[in-house]
């Protein structure tokens, strides 16, 4: 405690040059001091009035003008307060509880010349002491915040989460669903919901393609059929009976040629056989 105090330096709120002192009779009722009782022309003592801090105390020091010698100090650890008070008929009065190294107090009264010399005076009271009150709170509240039990905020050993992202769900520290890829390495996207997938129409078959498309009678294969009695079966309907083999080969196909309708015969350099 003994250091703390010796840390604390002695700051200067305010200083007055002019200041009067008088001697006030006792308070007689609860009503408050008023300074038309006391003797304002002939003041006991002027001198100047300084106000310092120390800590959370102020102090009101009244001293010689000339030489700085104090004549009476009154500490103020509260305002307003029993330490300082106004009286009830002016705002340039003031009366103070000074005190001496032993011990003992006495109530006086104080007044300026100037209204604004009180102003100031009043003021730097003021807020010395609502600096007060906010250190309090703050000591206060840091003196709270060291004694709730802190959050551990950290993950515990084998403790997960779980992470939505749109339409999946992963598990933080494992691997995401690979995606099926089609032939060639292309990734597949499945068909979207409640689509179907359109197959294009099989034409008809064309009446055209029937027409032209043929079936051939089956051949009935004999072992005594030669490769030209084929020839000549594919190229003439079979008769009833059968007409005598001669030796001209080439004959049936001329024949077969001048039968087409519409067509002009045209003549050809070929003979014959």
């Amino acid at each position: 405690m003994a250091a703390t105090a010796e840390l604390e330096y002695e700051s200067v709120l305010c200083v007055k040059p002019d200041v009067n002192v008088y001697r006030i009779p006792p308070r007689t009722s609860n009503r408050g001091y008023r300074a038309s009782d006391w003797k304002l022309d002939h003041p006991d003592w002027t001198g100047r009035l300084r106000v310092t801090s120390k800590g959370k105390t102020a102090y009101i020091k009244l001293e010689d003008k000339v030489s700085g010698e104090l004549f009476a100090q009154a500490p103020v650890d509260q305002y307003p307060g029993i330490a300082v008070e106004t009286v009830t008929d002016s705002s340039r009065y003031f009366v103070i509880r000074i005190q001496n190294g032993t011990g003992r107090s006495a109530f006086i009264g104080i007044g300026f010349v100037d209204r604004g010399d009180a102003f100031d005076f009043n003021v730097s009271l003021q807020d010395h002491f609502k600096w007060v009150k906010q250190e309090t709170e703050i000591s206060k509240e840091s003196q709270e915040a060291d004694t709730r039990p802190k959050l551990d905020l950290g993950f515990k050993e084998g403790q997960t989460i779980k992470l939505n992202i749109g339409n999946m769900t992963t598990k933080k520290g494992g691997a995401a669903k690979p995606r099926v890829s089609g032939s060639g390495g292309l990734s597949l996207l499945p068909p979207p919901p409640g689509g179907k997938i359109a197959v294009p129409p099989i034409p008809p078959p064309s009446s055209t393609a029937i027409a032209d498309h043929v079936t051939p009678p089956p051949m009935v294969k004999s072992s005594n059929m030669s490769s030209a009695d084929i020839l000549l079966d594919l190229g003439t309907p079979v008769s009833a009976s059968k007409a005598p083999a001669t030796t001209d080969l080439w004959g049936d196909f001329s024949a077969a040629s001048s039968a087409i309708p519409n067509q002009t015969p045209q003549q050809s350099n070929w003979v014959q056989f």
